[in-house]
């Protein structure tokens, strides 16, 4: 028998809401903490008792409310952000959707207590399970005071399925720290139990950073600044050799909220390709700025995904900010100077330790640097658009060897500036470089460098035949849903720029007549399919520079230096003085280290000196 269509009880259709808007004790702090960032709070304090399920309370020293206006702040979609449609599609404040104190009243014990500026006192009301209680005057100095005590005791099907005190703290601490992160000018505070967790006074935007990320974070990260006509993006990014083994340090913000947005994570994992060990992660803190039509913030229940207007324009520029920024030769950035026991500890702790014999060889000072030509491009066969930009970026026959580089042999003047990765003394096992600069003592893993020397040569030749075409004898046909149609159809010509030439066979059928030069020997249809999705996703797809990146990757690797190799001290220093010209030369094209520095006062404490 159907059942007849019924209006749903005010109390249950809160408890829906609640739903989505309240997940776990770190949703409703979320939407507090955001509630007195619109109230232009600049002091906030957290209470927490058992992780937020046996109370949160939020006190602001913001404007306030007046008592007329309680009642209604407790109530489904009462706000003071939005007024109409157009207020909607340029969302500015964090909150906006008036259902934040009505979902918490809903499943908790709920007190909100308010004082207006230079209002006479403060009022408060009492929210049990739904039910709103009167108006009463209260005592409280200024702002606004959230508490919510036993979270979900009338829903007891929700309530078991939250975790652990410490889980749930961790989570409520996470949303803590990122409206910390992204607003530094208001002073926050979180306890729990009684206890203080941490306080952060007002200060500037980068030692609130350094201040959540920490010492070694500040000591290994680049600044963010890059302005585009439509948006801006500001920040900080950890070089590659900082890097984490989870996502615990990736903080993105859109217009001061914060996001996991898939868009951004593949821009910002696009930024870090080729400077990454495999399986690890970057940590960065970046702020994307732009106007409020050009994101659409209310495409998900906990505001944590936004939806931009022009998806493609954000995802380049982000990429092409974090590109830029990671791209610095080692002569550029900062000397990274490592602790020898704690470089060691993390060694051992992330790769099984390498046996090698031999001893220090201290190369004779009368040889040139040739490095020799490789004999195979890729790790199988010789792929023809290989070959071609290989004789441009040498710009010789592939079986001459590398034109001398005059290096002097003689040892630098005591009053010589040494350059950045300073002057050879030796090898080490026959993997190692050991050089002297203005700091101490340089370590080098001279295959590492030379393969990104030689990744970052082949690129630039590849660029040369990046847009070339190659043939196909016979087309290929490939059914084409109607999405990846319209893709295709709005995308045509930066698929004809990369190479690719399509023809028509039918509304649902394409037939593929060329393919980029560079990967002539891959599989075209699945190459396009993966273009397609990416562009379907993120409004940009790097595909194309992917697959040749690996074929460029491959030769890199196999043309490099060996180990067990003995260079001359002229070949170490032009190997040295060319890293120090190179893109990205502080890591190898897998993401490994090339090299290190150590500091002379660590060897002194190394060996008690001046003790």
């Amino acid at each position: 028998m159907r059942a007849p269509i019924l209006a749903l009880p005010e109390l249950l259709i809160n408890q829906i809401a609640a739903g989505e808007v309240v997940e776990r004790p770190a949703s409703a702090l979320k939407e507090l903490l955001e509630n007195s960032i619109d109230a232009d709070a600049t002091a906030i304090r957290i209470e927490l008792i058992e992780g937020g399920i046996k109370r949160i309370r939020v006190a602001d020293n913001g404007g306030g409310m007046p008592k007329a206006e309680l009642l209604l702040a407790v109530k489904r979609h009462a706000t003071s952000k939005i007024r109409d449609l157009h207020d909607l599609e340029r969302v500015a404040t964090m909150g906006f959707r008036g259902e934040a104190l009505a979902s918490l009243g809903a499943i908790s014990r709920l007190t909100v207590a308010s004082r207006m500026l230079d209002a006479p006192h403060a009022f408060s009301l009492q929210v049990l399970g739904g039910d709103i209680g009167a108006t009463e005057p209260a005592a409280l100095a200024e702002g606004t005071v959230i508490d919510a005590e036993d979270l979900f005791f009338n829903t007891p099907a929700r309530r078991k399925f939250l975790k652990t005190e410490g889980t749930e703290f961790g989570h409520c601490e996470d949303a803590a720290i990122r409206v910390a992160m992204a607003y530094p000018s208001i002073a926050i505070s979180i306890t729990h139990n009684g206890r203080l967790i941490w306080s952060h006074a007002p200060q500037s935007h980068e030692a609130r950073a350094m201040a959540i990320l920490g010492d070694e974070f500040a000591g290994s990260s680049l600044r963010i600044a890059e302005l585009h006509a439509a948006f801006s993006l500001n920040g900080f990014i950890a070089l590659p050799r900082y890097s984490r083994a989870g996502r615990d340090q990736q903080f993105t913000f859109v217009n001061g909220r914060f996001v996991r947005d898939k868009l951004l994570q593949h821009a910002i994992r696009a930024g870090y390709a080729d400077v990454l060990h495999h399986g690890r992660q970057p940590a960065f803190a970046l702020f994307l700025t732009l106007d409020a039509s050009l994101v659409d913030v209310n495409v998900h229940p906990a505001k944590a995904e936004v939806r931009f207007r022009d998806s493609r324009a954000v995802h380049q520029f982000v990429f092409h900010a974090l590109n830029k920024a990671l791209s610095a030769t080692s002569a550029e950035v900062s000397t990274p100077m490592a602790d020898p026991t704690k470089v060691a500890q993390r060694a051992n702790a992330r790769d099984s330790p390498r046996t090698v014999q031999g001893q220090i060889s201290v190369a004779p000072r009368y040889s040139e640097l040739r490095f020799s030509s490789p004999t195979q491009y890729t790790a199988n066969e010789p792929n023809n658009a290989a070959n071609r930009f290989y004789d441009v970026m040498r710009g010789e026959s592939p079986n001459t060897p590398n034109p001398p580089t005059a290096i002097s042999t003689m040892a630098p003047p005591n009053d010589t500036v040494a350059p950045p990765l300073g002057f050879a003394l030796g090898q080490l096992h026959g993997i190692y470089i050991l050089a002297q600069n203005q700091q101490g003592l340089v370590v080098i893993d001279m295959h590492a460098a030379h393969e990104r020397i030689l990744y970052e040569k082949f690129k630039r030749a590849a660029s040369i035949y990046e847009t070339a075409s190659q043939p196909l004898l016979t087309p290929i046909a490939f059914a084409i849903a109607p999405r990846e149609r319209e893709l295709l159809d709005d995308n045509r010509p930066l698929f004809l720029e990369l190479g690719f030439d399509f023809a028509d066979l039918s509304p649902n059928e394409i037939a593929i007549r060329a393919v980029p030069a560079m990967l002539d020997r891959r599989e075209p249809h699945d190459l396009l399919r993966e273009m397609l999705d990416e562009l379907s996703l993120h409004g940009a797809s790097r595909a194309i520079e992917e697959r040749r990146d690996e074929i460029l990757s491959t030769m890199a690797c196999h043309a490099a230096v060996r180990a067990n190799r003995i260079l001359t001290l002229p070949e170490m220093n032009a190997l040295l003085r060319q890293m120090e010209e190179t893109e990205r030369s502080g890591q190898c094209n897998h993401g490994r280290p090339t090299w290190y520095q150590f500091a002379i006062s660590d060897l002194d404490r190394l060996f008690m000196r001046g003790r």
